[in-house]
C-alpha cells in the first residue's frame, strides 16, 4: 500500500505431517480407488495410502531395486509396479502373498506403463529400446518391437482406442498402434527430452512435459490427438525439469484446467486452452517434484524426493488456488 501500512493476515496454519510412506524419495503415484492411491520409491517398495486422512495401509515388497513407475486402472483392485531391476510386477490390493503376476522380458530400466482400460493388456517400454505387450492373465509377452533410440519415459493408454501416446529421451513424442506395434504417429521434435504424457478423458489430447534447466525447456505442451500436426498450446514458467504433467476434471472448472509438476520444487494449474498460469505453489523442502494424480475434482497428489506425498486442493473460489492439505 502507499501509505505502507502492513495489512494484517492470520497467521499460517501448520500442513500437518503424517508418517511418511516411503523412508527414501517417493519417484511416482497413482489414483487407485476415490480414497486410494499407490506410490512407489526409491527405498523398493509399492505402498497403498488412504490420501484423504494420510495413512499407508499396505506395503507391498517385491523390487531388487528402486520402482521406476506404478500404473493401474482407476477403480480396480490390481496395480502394476516397474523397476529399475528391470521386472514388472502386478499386485493385488487384497493379496496378501507376494506379486499375482510378473513380466519379465526387458534388459534394462523399465521406464514405462500403460494398462488397457479394461485390464487385459499391459504395454512397457525400456530403455533397451523396446516395446512390449502382455497379457496381464498369464504373463505372456504377445508382441515386442525394437526401434533404434527409443528410450521410453513415459508411456499412457488412449481411452475407448486401440492407442498408446509414448514419450522418450530423443526430444520427440509418438503414437502406437496397440494391435500390431506399428508407429502410427509421431510429434513434431522438441528442443529437450520429453519426460511425461497424459491423455485427456475424452481422448482428444496429449500433454507432454520436457527437462531443462534455468528455464529452457521445463514446458508442458499440449497436442491434438485428432490433429497431430502442431503444438496447441505450450504451458511455460517452470525453472527445472517438468516431470509430470496431468489433465483436470474438466466439468468442475469454468474452463478446462492442466497441472504440472517440476523439480523447481513448485506445481502449477493451467488454463488448458490459452496457457494462463492461475495458481503455482511452493513446496518449500520437498526436493525435486516427480510425480503427479489426480484424486477427485478438487484432489491432487504430489510425490516427492525428500518429504513424501503432498496432498493438494483446488480452492474455486479464487480460481482454481492451489493449496496444500497434508503430506505423508
Amino acid at each position: 500500500r502507499a501509505d505502507h501500512h502492513a495489512e494484517e493476515r492470520p497467521p499460517a496454519q501448520p500442513i500437518p505431517q503424517q508418517t511418511r510412506a516411503h523412508n527414501d524419495a517417493v519417484t511416482y503415484i497413482s489414483a487407485l480407488k476415490s480414497d486410494l492411491c499407490v506410490s512407489g520409491g526409491k527405498d523398493k517398495a509399492v505402498v497403498v495410502s488412504n490420501w484423504r486422512s494420510g495413512t499407508a495401509l499396505k506395503r507391498f515388497v517385491g523390487h531388487d531395486r528402486e520402482v521406476s513407475k506404478i500404473t493401474c486402472v482407476f477403480g480396480s483392485n490390481r496395480f502394476f509396479s516397474a523397476s529399475r531391476d528391470k521386472t514388472v510386477l502386478m499386485w493385488d490390493l487384497h493379496c496378501k502373498a507376494g506379486s499375482a503376476q510378473k513380466f519379465l522380458g526387458h534388459h534394462l530400466i523399465v521406464t514405462g506403463l500403460a494398462v488397457s482400460p479394461d485390464g487385459t493388456q499391459l504395454l512397457t517400454g525400456s530403455r533397451d529400446n523396446t516395446l512390449c505387450k502382455w497379457d496381464v492373465e498369464t504373463g505372456q509377452c504377445l508382441l515386442k518391437t525394437a526401434v533404434s533410440r527409443n528410450l521410453v519415459t513415459h508411456l499412457c493408454w488412449v481411452p475407448r482406442e486401440s492407442c498408446v501416446v509414448q514419450t522418450q529421451r530423443i526430444k520427440v513424442s509418438g503414437v502406437w498402434d496397440i494391435r500390431n506395434l506399428h508407429l502410427a504417429h509421431m510429434f513434431p521434435m522438441k528442443q529437450y527430452i520429453q519426460m511425461h504424457c497424459d491423455v485427456s478423458e475424452d481422448g482428444n489430447y496429449c500433454l507432454t512435459s520436457s527437462n531443462g534447466f534455468g528455464g529452457q525447456g521445463c514446458e508442458a505442451t499440449l497436442w491434438d490427438l485428432r490433429q497431430r500436426k502442431d503444438k496447441v498450446c505450450e504451458y511455460k514458467g517452470h525453472l527445472q525439469s517438468t516431470t509430470s504433467c496431468v489433465f483436470l476434471a474438466k466439468n468442475t472448472w469454468d474452463t478446462p484446467l492442466v497441472a504440472t509438476a517440476s523439480h523447481d520444487c513448485t506445481v502449477k494449474v493451467w488454463e488448458r486452452d490459452t496457457g494462463a498460469c492461475l495458481s503455482s505453489l511452493f513446496l518449500d523442502g520437498s526436493g525435486p517434484l516427480s510425480s503427479l494424480a489426480v484424486c477427485d475434482d478438487t484432489s491432487i497428489l504430489c510425490a516427492s524426493f525428500n518429504s513424501g506425498i503432498h496432498s493438494l486442493r483446488m480452492q474455486g473460489s479464487h480460481g482454481a488456488t492451489l493449496q496444500q492439505v497434508t503430506s505423508f
